[in-house]
């Protein structure tokens, strides 16, 4: 027989993780609970639900972002189908844009070797410069570090670390973070500031939670920011304006015309 521990339903009930959901959890649980349960099987911790809750609330919206731009040219072409536009802005989590915050988390992993939190700040600067010299040599991205907008430092690291602070998770995945974002000064001659990825997969590994939820989290609060694209896109359309800028960058579309066709 093929089932699930995450649901079930019969006639007169739905469980979620064993919990009743029309007795146990509705009006008794928050979303941030519910992401908890329904993923690992419990609910937060401790803290735990104020980072989640800041990763949720940091990853939701950045402007026109590939994901917001995908999002905005398939409910252009679908109107009919907003789901189909959301899919499509959550298709672009990759390595570059979004998924980055799970691929810094994997990184710093690879970077902490025998490192504890006990481990002392030389300790950790000295790993964290000979990974980011192997990084180099072997032409490899550092995950996590780096800005193509924000080259003086990413607004949002205070507050993120500040939360982080707070509620008793800055420990060896920050410092060894900051101590890669040092060690960049001589191994590239510039300095990659951390970026948000780079700091939602310190926060993740504090909690000690999968690395897959770093991905998972940011693409649950993206989902948020691409609806109110989405609705935005209804009451000021700016997909035709977005495809005819495309069309004109090309030689060969002389005039530009109406999507379609």
């Amino acid at each position: 027989m093929i089932s699930t521990e995450i649901g079930t339903t019969t006639v007169d009930r739905i469980t979620v993780r064993g919990h009743d959901l029309a007795h146990e959890l509705i009006g008794q649980i928050d979303f941030v609970d519910m992401i908890l349960l329904v993923t690992l099987g419990r609910m937060p911790v401790g803290n735990e639900k104020e980072m989640i809750n800041t990763i949720l609330v940091t990853v939701t919206d950045h402007g026109l972002t590939p994901s917001a731009t995908a999002a905005r040219l398939t409910y252009m072409g679908a109107p009919e189908a907003p789901q189909a536009a959301v899919a499509a802005g959550l298709l672009g989590a990759g390595s570059v844009f979004l998924g980055a915050m799970q691929n810094a988390a994997e990184m710093l992993q690879d970077a902490a070797g025998g490192l504890t939190d006990e481990s002392s700040e030389e300790q950790i600067a000295q790993a964290a410069l000979a990974f980011a010299r192997k990084r180099r040599e072997q032409r490899r991205p550092m995950y996590g570090l780096g800005h193509n907008i924000h080259v003086h430092g990413d607004p949002r690291i205070p507050a993120l670390r500040a939360v982080s602070e707070r509620n008793g998770f800055f420990g060896l995945w920050w410092r060894l973070l900051l101590a890669l974002e040092a060690a960049t000064d001589s191994v590239y001659r510039r300095r990659l500031v951390v970026n948000t990825a780079g700091a939602v997969g310190a926060m993740v590994l504090s909690m000690d939670l999968p690395t897959h939820m770093a991905r998972g989290l940011a693409l649950i609060g993206r989902c948020a920011g691409l609806l109110g694209h989405i609705l935005e896109e209804q009451e000021h359309p700016t997909g035709q304006e977005l495809w005819d800028l495309i069309l004109r960058q090309d030689p060969r579309n002389e005039v530009p015309g109406k999507f379609g066709a």
